[in-house]
């Protein structure tokens, strides 16, 4: 079966042969992936990029790569789920990394202070969620920021409202648009959506301690009736709107956590593990110990089942704070 590659992915290809660092590459081949439609003619052709691809980041992390710039921004996933944050030049960013998190970046009035990714913990009840502030989004941003988005569990993206909210949030679209990464509240069919990789997003209107009676947030959702990403009003510098957006994060992140409970012992309510939300008692025994599964004759679970110490087996569904003892 012929591949049928469209024009923009040989437009890439040979963006891809002309590339010289290492982060340039990775980020050329996602983009190639994304464009690249479903079907078995590309099979081969997807595998074969996907290896390349897999070199690449491993070449990368072992500090391998061949010079130039950006090859050593990447950043390794820590946590209960990675979020990147996305914005113009001013939307505060860097503050709301610092406010949300333990990190201190540099926070300034001019623009472009945020030079490379700076990661931060966010404290959710008792899980951490790894916050990744980006440099600002504009025509002359390197392709590695866009790595790092496409790989991101979920983007918030951050804008001024006492700026020009819609102007940056038309122009931010149009710059993720150019690289394939389209911004949705739930990803179905896999990552890709006509040709494009979706991402799950959060529209931040930052600054809102200068919009004190909400007017000009309320302004910008009318213009955007239509709007399919949640949004919301926060203030990096009071801490406006901080918990809820948190709250939001960990529910856009569609995870659960979970607690193994060895048998006749107590759970450790502040360790718990995290799953997709979706998993089931087989998965967190996989989780656990791969040799788990095999050995697993069932389970009791409190939480999610009929009763208290319910007897389920491997395909039962769990739920965020379920208490699981596994019996092998």
């Amino acid at each position: 079966m012929p591949a049928n590659l469209p024009p923009e992915y040989y437009a890439a290809e040979k963006r891809l042969r002309e590339a010289k660092s290492h982060a340039e590459k990775i980020a050329i081949i996602e983009e190639m992936l994304a464009i690249m439609p479903h079907h078995k003619g590309t099979d081969k052709l997807r595998a074969l990029l996907r290896r390349k691809l897999a070199k690449l980041r491993e070449e990368l992390q072992l500090g391998k790569g061949k010079g130039g710039k950006g090859d050593f921004f990447t950043v390794k996933k820590e946590g209960a789920g990675q979020v990147a944050m996305a914005g113009p030049p001013n939307s505060g960013k860097s503050q709301l990394l610092a406010s949300l998190t333990n990190a201190t970046p540099v926070i300034a009035d001019y623009p472009f202070s945020t030079q490379r990714p700076l990661t931060g913990m966010i404290c959710f009840e008792n899980i951490k969620i790894q916050l990744v502030d980006l440099p600002p989004l504009t025509s002359t941003t390197d392709l590695w920021v866009y790595s790092i988005l496409r790989n991101a569990d979920l983007i918030l993206v951050v804008l001024d409202i006492s700026g020009d909210p819609l102007g940056d949030w038309e122009n931010i679209q149009a710059l993720l648009s150019e690289r394939r990464i389209a911004l949705v509240r739930e990803v179905s069919d896999g990552d890709l959506q006509e040709g494009r990789a979706c991402k799950k997003a959060i529209l931040v209107l930052n600054k809102g301690d200068l919009d004190p009676d909400g007017e000009d947030f309320k302004a910008f959702q009318e213009l955007l009736p239509g709007l399919e990403i949640p949004t919301l009003e926060v203030s990096a510098k009071t801490g406006m709107g901080l918990d809820e957006l948190k709250k939001r994060v960990f529910q856009m992140l569609e995870i659960i956590r979970v607690y193994p409970k060895p048998p006749g012992k107590q759970p450790d309510m502040e360790n718990p593990v995290i799953l997709p939300k979706g998993s089931t008692v087989e998965d967190l025994a996989e989780e656990i110990h791969k040799d788990f599964v095999e050995k697993l004759k069932y389970a009791r679970v409190w939480g999610s089942a009929k009763f208290q110490g319910q007897r389920v087996f491997k395909d039962h569904t769990l739920e965020d704070g379920d208490i699981v003892e596994l019996h092998i």
